[in-house]
């Protein structure tokens, strides 16, 4: 078994993180760019989060004065921690509200798989090592099901 510290993953996620990886709706709005790395990669970032350390996905709308940019993705971990290894993204006053946990889609996205494939053999390399499988998390009983940006037709997170 591979020990791995919240670190390891942090460096393997930030090394891994490119324009390649960053969602298209994003990069339709502003450039990814090594000084904001985070830029457009919650939403496979979460998934990858979840395939490691199990628990559930959290989405939220994001605000910016007023206006709703899209959504945000992050992870709540079993013991009921959060963690958002993509927060750092929002720069301009981003708010990010009406928290839910959603139930992950079985088998390949929709859209991003691509993207998010790329994102865990980079990862993968980094940490050294295979990957667990996709979806290996656990999902919790009672959570919302409903539209989820992972759907075809809707977005990660917008600006």
């Amino acid at each position: 078994m591979t020990v791995l510290s919240l670190l390891d993953l942090d460096r393997a996620l930030r090394a891994s993180w490119a324009a390649d990886t960053c969602s298209p709706d994003d990069v339709a709005r502003e450039a990814w760019s090594p000084g904001n790395p985070a830029w457009g990669h919650c939403d496979i970032s979460a998934l990858l989060v979840h395939d490691l350390l199990g628990g559930d996905l959290v989405v939220g709308e994001v605000d910016l004065a007023g206006d709703r940019q899209g959504y945000h993705w992050w992870n709540a971990l079993p013991s009921g921690l959060q963690i958002d290894v993509t927060k750092e993204q929002f720069r301009r006053g981003q708010r990010v509200t009406g928290a839910r946990r959603v139930v992950r889609p079985p088998g390949p996205l929709p859209r991003r798989w691509e993207e998010y494939i790329r994102l865990r053999e980079r990862v993968a390399g980094h940490l050294g090592g295979p990957l667990p499988a996709p979806g290996g998390g656990s999902a919790a009983a009672g959570v919302d099901s409903g539209a989820s940006p992972f759907v075809e037709g809707t977005e990660s997170h917008q600006r």
